[in-house]
C-alpha cells in the first residue's frame, strides 16, 4: 500500500493507473490468502479478481471512461481487501501486533480506495472533480482523500459536485467510525507476546 501511494505521489504518468490496478490486485489477493474464506469461495473470488483486473488493466490505457471504470474497479478491489482483513482481525481471540498492523493497513486501503472513487468521478463526469478549477491528478485525489479520511480538511481542495461531496462525507464518517470503534477496540484488547501465554 505504501509503495502504491508513493509511486502515484511521485509521478502523474498514465502508466501509474495501470500499475496501481496491478498493485491493488496483489493487495486483495494477499488479503484473500490470509482470510478465513472457504477454499471454493476463495477460488471463485480469485478468478473474478484476476479476470476483472486484466480487463481493467486494458481499460486504464484507453479513454477517460475506461480510466474511470478502471478506477472504480481499483476502489472495489481495495474495499474487498478491507472487508477480508477486518473479518480476519475480528475473528481472532487474542489481539497481537500483527492484528494492529492489519487494521492500519485496512485504514490505508480505505483512503486509497476513496481516492480511486474520486478519480472515477473525475474521469466519468466530463468536468472537474474539484471546485475552483483545482488540478485533478492522482496526487491531489490521494491528498484530498487522506485529509478527508482523517477529518483534517485543510480546505485547499473541495469537491465541486454533490456526488463528490456526499462521497467525501461518507469517507470522513468511515474514517472516524473505523478509528473510534475498531482500532480502539483492538488496542484495548492488545496483549504483548509475554502476556499471551497467561
Amino acid at each position: 500500500m505504501v509503495a502504491a501511494y508513493l509511486l502515484s505521489a511521485l509521478t502523474n504518468a498514465r502508466w501509474i493507473d495501470a500499475l496501481r490496478v496491478l498493485l491493488f490486485t496483489v493487495v486483495a489477493l494477499l488479503a484473500l490468502r490470509g482470510s478465513l474464506v472457504p477454499r471454493r469461495t476463495a477460488r471463485l473470488i480469485l478468478v473474478a479478481v484476476l479476470a476483472g483486473s486484466a480487463i481493467m488493466l486494458t481499460l486504464s490505457f484507453t479513454t477517460e471512461t475506461g480510466r474511470g471504470i478502471a478506477s472504480i474497479w481499483a476502489g472495489l478491489v481495495l474495499l474487498l481487501a478491507v472487508v477480508v482483513v477486518v473479518h480476519r482481525v475480528l475473528s481472532v481471540r487474542t489481539v497481537t501486533a500483527q492484528n494492529i498492523y492489519g487494521v492500519v493497513s485496512a485504514y490505508l486501503m480505505i483512503g486509497v480506495a476513496f481516492a480511486a472513487f474520486f478519480a472515477a468521478i473525475d474521469h466519468l463526469s466530463g468536468g472537474h472533480f474539484f471546485a475552483q478549477g483545482q488540478p485533478d491528478s492522482t496526487q491531489t485525489f490521494q491528498y484530498f482523500s487522506f485529509t478527508t479520511l482523517t477529518t483534517l480538511g485543510y480546505g485547499d481542495f473541495a469537491a465541486a459536485g454533490n456526488f463528490g461531496r456526499a462521497l467525501a462525507d461518507l469517507e470522513a464518517l468511515t474514517g472516524q467510525i473505523f478509528l473510534v470503534t475498531l482500532v480502539a477496540f483492538l488496542v484495548t484488547r492488545f496483549r504483548a507476546p509475554g502476556e499471551q501465554k497467561r
